[in-house]
């Protein structure tokens, strides 16, 4: 039986400053039994030195060999000059976009590489700690109030001055999911004055919870899949309604509301931007599936009537750090689990690891050719 061989490369997107693993994981990795590749600067920009990527026990190299690991651990969707450094039979896990990807998930699986996309583990408890949209969705609300705080011209808390009182910002968080809830709670501690709106009613106390006021408008039960049913025009109209009025007077406003495979819905329009103050700004995160509000763009700034509105899609990347160590924790987790008796084993069947696996060339609960034989 040889050595299992890890690497992490250099992600080649230039807004892209997260890792796929840290020093620590690296060290969980090597106790796995896999000897580590990580290309030389993968981890700088987030924090992490090649020093201490050596001491934990990996090989810092120039450049990963081609055909050389059988664990590729990635961000996004690995390039082609990633895909090469993938033995044959081998496993890509990563943020891998299939729907837009179609191709590379073809190429993957001509090779008989098998790809586990992160965003398809199943939010479930037992997947808890692999679940990475969770974990990046915390640090893309966390940096998008960050960011909201940064580029809006006032203040986000009450301040009482020998210059008069100084009034805190309106903040309004549009979609209560992971990100919505770390906005909420962000924008707290800032000292903004915060509402929130979601179509789910149970959302109302978690919004309450965290001080902050929730929005009465119109609100449903969801499908079976936990994502909100169309809604006839009259609620369509009073939530509308309700809505223009509280996003009118806010300062802020932060839309995070997506369905996975769908195009985002539509919670502002540009009727809805124009009543808004000049200066004011709106940050949607959801800007790269279609966007929350009607005119947005990814990564760019539109201006209605003096209103920003933003489209960032590297808000995690932003916070690189953390947001690196809550990733590579949820890598980790992903590979130990098809780590069986020192070898690697990716299970169609395993509960987790199943749901993610692209494609059907893998075959459930054989060994990977780390262990042709199947030795336990």
């Amino acid at each position: 039986m040889r050595e299992m061989k890890l690497g992490i490369r250099s992600e080649q997107s230039d807004s892209e400053t997260r890792v796929a693993a840290t020093p620590v994981t690296v060290t969980a990795l090597v106790d796995l039994g896999f000897e580590v590749d990580i290309e030389a600067g993968a981890g700088s920009v987030a924090g992490f030195t090649d020093a201490a990527y050596a001491s934990a026990g990996a090989h810092v190299v120039p450049m990963i060999e081609a055909a050389r690991l059988d664990v590729l651990l990635c961000i996004g969707p690995p390039t082609q000059a990633a895909v090469a450094t993938i033995a044959d039979g081998g496993v890509v896990v990563g943020f891998l976009d299939p729907g837009a990807n179609v191709d590379l998930i073809a190429d993957l699986g001509s090779r008989g590489i098998r790809a586990v996309a992160m965003e398809n583990i199943p939010r479930s408890t037992l997947a808890q700690s692999m679940d990475a949209l969770s974990s990046q969705a915390t640090a893309a609300g966390y940096a998008a109030v960050l960011l909201g705080a940064g580029e809006l011209p006032k203040f986000m808390p009450m301040l009482v001055t020998a210059a008069g009182t100084v009034p805190p910002a309106k903040v309004l968080v549009l979609g209560v999911g992971v990100a919505g809830l770390q906005a909420i709670a962000t924008a707290r501690r800032l000292g903004a004055v915060v509402r929130a709106y979601d179509i789910r009613p149970e959302t109302k106390e978690q919004v309450e919870s965290l001080g902050a006021k929730f929005v009465e408008a119109p609100t449903q039960e969801m499908d079976d899949g936990g994502y909100a049913r169309a809604v006839d025009e009259e609620t369509a109209a009073r939530q509308r309604a309700i809505l223009g009025d509280v996003v009118a007077e806010s300062d802020l406003v932060i839309t995070t509301a997506q369905v996975p495979g769908r195009q985002a819905p539509r919670l502002i329009d540009r009727t809805m931007v124009e009543r808004m103050a000049p200066g004011s700004l709106i940050i949607d995160m959801a800007a790269s599936s279609g966007g929350n509000v009607e005119g947005s763009r990814p990564d760019e700034t539109v201006i209605v009537g003096g209103v920003r509105i933003l489209g960032p899609r590297d808000l995690a990347a932003r916070v690189a750090t953390d947001a690196s160590r809550m990733y590579g924790r949820n890598l980790l987790e992903v590979v130990s689990r098809m780590v069986v008796d020192g070898n690697l084993v990716v299970d169609g069947d395993d509960a987790v690891i199943g749901p993610a696996l692209l494609g059907t060339h893998a075959t459930p609960g054989v060994e990977s050719p780390t262990d042709p034989e199947g030795a336990a």
